[in-house]
């Protein structure tokens, strides 16, 4: 099953109140064995060359402003996942996420289902804090969706 679109199933209030952006997207992984961690780690660790391009550029053109490149010095009480900080997490669900001056992101990974139809869900919540957050969502928002299709299809097919 390809990576879809899917209605948000979470409770946006409790991971970031006022949050005025949520989207979520679904892959089916069978009978694989996969927690909410190792369902982010291949997410996030096997990013195509692309995307990594991407998200130089990306810290390339924000640094000025004095915006985070990484989670790095933020407070991670589970750790580090790649560039972002764990939030919370349980074997199901796993959330990470910082909040920086323009906004504030929470990426939700949630694995589903039984034992021979299992499937993943990532769920990311956005929160402007100004206008330099408005119009910084405007404009990843045609990569957004790019972009999260791809880390989900890693989650099937993780980079060799």
């Amino acid at each position: 099953m390809p990576v879809r679109e899917v209605t948000p199933e979470v409770d946006a209030g409790a991971l970031l109140a006022g949050a005025q952006f949520v989207d979520a997207y679904r892959v089916a992984i069978g009978a694989a064995g996969l927690d909410a961690r190792q369902a982010c780690t291949r997410m996030v660790l096997h990013w195509p060359r692309w995307i990594k391009v991407l998200v130089g550029l990306r810290n390339i053109i924000v640094a000025p402003f004095g915006l985070k490149t990484s989670g790095e010095g933020m407070p991670a009480p589970g750790g580090m996942i790649g560039l972002f900080p764990v939030v919370s997490e349980t074997p199901d669900r796993l959330v990470a996420g910082f909040n920086d001056y323009h906004l504030d992101f929470r990426l939700v990974v949630d694995v589903t289902g039984d034992a021979a139809d299992r499937q993943v869900t990532s769920t990311t919540l956005v929160r402007t804090n100004n206008l330099l957050g408005r119009t910084y969502l405007t404009l990843i928002m045609p990569f957004h969706k790019l972009v999260v299709r791809s880390m989900m299809g890693a989650i099937v097919e993780p980079a060799r």
